[in-house]
């Protein structure tokens, strides 16, 4: 098949230095622009990032000597060379959905790692196990903006996709409401220890803005589309708490959950997350693990190190269910932040859009 021409627009931070690694060797996507801010641009990445590199996976050497281009300036030139671009900048929220909407006007596709567009009306938030038919609302979104091929879509916040995967197959249960709280990872601040010294041996008990995205983020998930806009769903309801904890990959959650009415069996429980099955799986999507939720059974597991690159890092562990003396059941799950929970999670997303008519090859 012919590829996708691809580009990576925010390509020198921690995501985008993911997202070029997802790139090697993808079957259906080609690494055809990298751009970044002016200061990096007209380098090659390589030296762009040079002493910045920040995973253990070495640099993809198709990657080391593209020319980075600058994504504010060259934005018509970069659309022009794409078929789509994948965004993760590092820039205020108001500039970052002001550039977005500047790629899609200029038809080129945008699959967002950012929060800024997330409670746009008519931007689909999709996991695409999770709500996958969000996607029609891009239909609208072009209409508002006067495009053809341009659109913005998006992926939920990293420190949602380990527990509310899990929770999603018991909605049918009567789900009412969940507490959880999150341990997550330094590379969820693009950082590594050499970087924040001050988080080895430390747990911070704040993150800016997570709780608040980890309870609202998922009831746009489960919302539904009505006319142009997604209306977020009544709930479940979630309250949350999150904590920086001194691991480098993988975001952890302990989840406590209350049924409405009958509730389930630790064994309906387990059997739907093992049976579980998304728009993903169905279309054989390239990223898409074969068994998303992997359910252990041992007492001590999942564990970080142990769990967090389970599928490639593209699948959701889940152990430790047992009754809770408060809520009806309490359990502990694990993805993998900057795959999953980042770029792994837009690189799906993208391949759903392709798969689906979304997004065309020029």
């Amino acid at each position: 098949m012919k590829k996708y021409q691809v580009g990576i627009i925010g390509g020198t931070g921690m995501v985008g230095q993911r997202f070029i690694t997802l790139m090697e060797n993808h079957p259906w996507f080609q690494l055809t622009v990298i751009a970044a801010s002016a200061r990096s641009a007209g380098k090659s990445y390589e030296e762009a990032v040079d002493g910045r590199w920040a995973l253990e996976q070495p640099m993809p050497t198709e990657a080391r000597k593209i020319v980075v281009m600058d994504a504010e300036a060259d934005a018509e030139k970069i659309a022009g060379l794409v078929d789509f671009c994948f965004c993760a900048v590092d820039m205020k929220k108001e500039e970052i959905r002001a550039l977005e909407e500047k790629y899609a006007k200029l038809e080129c596709p945008i699959v967002s790692n950012n929060s800024a567009h997330r409670w746009t009306d008519d931007v689909p938030m999709v996991v695409p196990e999770l709500n996958p038919e969000h996607i029609r609302i891009i239909d609208s979104q072009r209409k508002r903006l006067g495009t053809k091929r341009g659109f913005i879509a998006v992926k939920s916040n990293c420190s949602l996709q380990s527990y509310v995967p899990a929770l999603h197959p018991l909605k049918k249960f009567g789900l009412d409401r969940a507490l959880v709280c999150t341990y997550q990872a330094i590379s969820g601040a693009g950082k590594t220890f050499e970087r924040w010294p001050e988080m080895v041996d430390n747990v911070i008990p704040y993150i800016g803005g997570e709780e608040e995205k980890s309870e609202q983020e998922p009831l746009k998930l489960w919302g539904r589309i009505e006319g142009d806009r997604i209306v977020k769903a009544e709930g479940p309801s979630i309250t949350a708490q999150c904590f920086r904890v001194a691991c480098l990959d993988g975001h952890m959650a302990a989840c406590f959950m209350k049924f409405r009415d009958r509730v389930p069996s630790m064994e309906e429980i387990k059997a739907e997350w093992a049976s579980f099955r998304g728009r993903a799986q169905e279309l054989e999507l390239p990223s898409a693990p074969r068994q998303f939720l992997h359910y252990f059974e041992e007492n001590d597991r999942p564990q970080t190190r142990l769990d967090r690159n389970l599928e490639h890092g593209m699948a959701v562990s889940i152990g430790r269910l047992r009754p809770d003396t408060q809520y009806d059941y309490k359990f502990v799950c694990l993805s993998h932040n900057t795959l999953r929970g980042a770029a792994g999670g837009a690189v799906l997303l993208a391949e759903l859009l392709c798969k689906e008519g979304y997004i065309s090859a020029k």
